[in-house]
């Protein structure tokens, strides 16, 4: 029996439409520096999690 495995891989047109999206909320000003160090510092956060328990600052700043 053959099973088909469903891929969970963005397809082309979905990726166009994420980065069209980025692009509008840029120039529209929903997105901004500031709001790009504190998504990076916090994603820093949550993958290096263990480096802040020995006090390590990983606060972005520009």
């Amino acid at each position: 029996m053959a099973y088909r495995y469903r891929s969970r891989h963005i397809s082309l047109i979905g990726l166009i439409y994420l980065i069209i999206g980025v692009f509008v909320a840029w120039d529209r000003g929903y997105i901004d520096v500031p709001l790009l160090r504190q998504v990076g510092s916090a994603l820093l956060a949550i993958f290096l999690w263990f480096l802040i328990l020995l006090g390590v600052d990983l606060h972005i700043r520009g």
